[in-house]
């Protein structure tokens, strides 16, 4: 029996994506039925609404969500709408796993790092205080919860990917309570995991340590703010956002996303590179039990890499999204 999963459309380049993406997943007979809906900026001005209520039911009947980029004006307005869908539903385990593709030109060649994200508290609630004119705080909230379930599955993901090292990302030398109460909750809970080395690093150091020594990462942990970014800094290392999957977990729901913007400067001219939202379809199969039709996928898009003939431009090449997508369809179909 096929799965039903719900589909955001997004904004931007996501419809064009999102199609594409349906399309790989119907020629490689993934076990899938789809529920569609168009959310984001245009929709809001037809409905006063970004995210139809029809959409959000789905989702909550389906409990798994494919999503595009939806756009969030900066600076006014509202909350981050990936932020809401991550709060709302308690998706509280962002995984991002960066990882060198040979074909793809590069700075380093064997990169395959995971960043694993707290997604629901720190800097990100979103909650902040106008003292006076001149002033504003932010709250950042780290709680023992939320700390302890994102630690543990840091362990269990590298326990049950066969990954060596786990490692703990934060800012406790100035954080002494928030980012220090992680840290030593971290040192705890990698007692229960003695197969696996646990070590800390600051997070600035993270990023240096990044950009000159990748390979010395496996598994990162780390509060919300520094996952973001630090899971961009490893997108960097294998060639861009395009080719970053994303998934986001919790105890009831999931949703599948590609973690770029929604990139309006380029919606409409053909030329949107679909990878990031393909991988993560795959890491979703992956999860539904479908990790032979996921293999597939990759194979098919690793093929039109190697091949290096027909890329988008992101990638260095000329080609356009339907003529990327017609070369992986290729692939699946011999």
């Amino acid at each position: 029996m096929n799965q039903t999963i719900t589909v955001f459309r997004g904004d931007g380049i996501g419809p064009e994506i999102t199609d594409v993406v349906l399309d790989i997943l119907q020629t490689a007979k993934a076990p899938l039925e789809f529920e569609i809906f168009d959310v984001g900026a245009a929709v809001y001005e037809k409905t006063g609404a970004f995210i139809p209520e029809e959409g959000l039911k789905s989702f909550e009947k389906n409990r798994i969500l494919l999503k595009s980029p939806i756009t969030t004006p900066i600076g006014t307005g509202f909350k981050s709408l990936n932020v809401t869908l991550r709060q709302k539903y308690d998706l509280w385990a962002n995984i991002r796993p960066a990882k060198t593709n040979p074909a793809l030109p590069c700075r380093f060649e064997h990169v395959d790092v995971v960043t694993v994200r707290e997604n629901t508290e720190d800097l990100y609630i979103g909650e902040e205080i106008e003292v006076d004119a001149d002033t504003v705080h932010a709250i950042k909230r780290i709680t023992r919860k939320a700390s302890e379930r994102i630690l543990r599955k840091a362990f269990e993901f590298a326990r049950e990917n066969g990954r060596k090292k786990v490692t703990c990302v934060h800012k406790a030398n100035i954080l002494k309570k928030s980012d220090g109460m992680f840290l030593g909750l971290f040192n705890d809970i990698a007692k229960d995991y003695p197969e696996i080395e646990a070590d800390s690093m600051i997070v600035d150091a993270t990023c240096m340590n990044l950009v000159m020594h990748p390979e010395r990462f496996d598994v990162m942990v780390m509060p919300n703010l520094y996952g973001d970014i630090v899971s961009d800094l490893t997108s960097g290392l294998i060639g861009g956002l395009g080719l970053l999957p994303s998934c986001n977990r919790g105890e009831d729901f999931a949703m599948y996303e590609a973690v770029h913007g929604s990139a309006p400067d380029i919606a409409g001219k053909n030329i949107a590179n679909p990878t990031a939202l393909l991988l993560s379809a795959c890491m979703m199969l992956d999860d539904l039990g479908c990790k032979a039709c996921a293999q597939t996928i990759r194979n098919a898009l690793d093929q039109v890499f190697a091949q290096g003939e027909v890329l988008t431009p992101d990638l260095g090449g000329n080609a356009t999204t339907t003529e990327f997508v017609a070369a992986i369809k290729e692939n699946l179909n011999r």
